[in-house]
């Protein structure tokens, strides 16, 4: 019996090696923050793709591990004690598999709570804010006639990228010379404003160059290029 019997999810998308991470994602700006992190600490993941919509990230299986239907989600069989855990929210998934591992994340604790507050800074700000603006600018909310939506996120987002400018004057990386799961959480963001949005020209981003050096530094990384694909979209 597999310790994965015990988690729903696995009998819809059932594991092929359910002795490792399993990882339930879409290669997302929020989903790649997890699939970059596996890859750079060197852990053994096996993916599965979970679609937009009711037979996916919308199904009773899906919020059996996630009752908020959102990926990225994951379990891991060799959890804390040795036991299997199902977990939700990138950042906490973040948080997890750096403590799990030792890696990306400050052992000093001043420095670890600096790292943690970037984290977080993605999570309540850039996440929210780019993708509202993302929504206004590019998908569904681009036909509202009443552009002050758009407006507000737009100048919003702008606000946030001068927020990373300023932090990363004179730094290679969010903390300094060190990467960690705090330049996984925002790069992918950063990244989708302009391969997801088209966004680049309007929001002037080239103007942000700490921002555009640091973002093309860490897209050049080996593990953040395979993370980026992760899950293969089903052909």
């Amino acid at each position: 019996m597999s310790s994965l019997d015990q988690f729903p999810i696995n009998r819809v998308w059932p594991a092929q090696n359910p002795g490792i991470i399993q990882l339930y994602s879409i290669p997302t700006p929020n989903g790649v923050k997890v699939s970059i992190a596996l890859e750079e600490m060197g852990l053994d993941y096996e993916p599965h793709f979970i679609p937009f919509g009711e037979n996916g990230t919308g199904s009773e299986a899906f919020a059996t591990l996630n009752p908020n239907g959102k990926i990225p989600a994951i379990i891991d069989p060799n959890g804390p004690g040795g036991k299997p855990i199902g977990l939700f929210e990138s950042g906490a998934i973040l948080v997890y598999l750096a403590e799990k591992t030792g890696k990306l994340i400050p052992t000093d604790p001043h420095d670890r709570y600096e790292c943690l507050q970037w984290v977080f800074f993605q999570m309540g700000g850039i996440g929210p804010m780019f993708g509202q603006f993302g929504y206004f600018y590019k998908f569904a909310g681009k036909e509202i006639e009443d552009k002050r939506p758009l407006e507000r996120y737009m100048n919003e987002t702008k606000r946030l990228l001068g927020v990373l400018e300023q932090r990363l004057d004179g730094r290679a990386y969010i903390l300094g010379d060190d990467y960690t799961i705090a330049d996984i959480a925002i790069v992918g963001w950063v990244r989708g404003l302009a391969t997801g949005y088209g966004a680049e020209e309007v929001l002037d981003l080239q103007s942000y160059a700490n921002v555009v050096r640091w973002r093309d530094s860490i897209l050049q990384r080996p593990a953040a290029e395979r993370g980026l694909s992760v899950p293969k979209r089903p052909e």
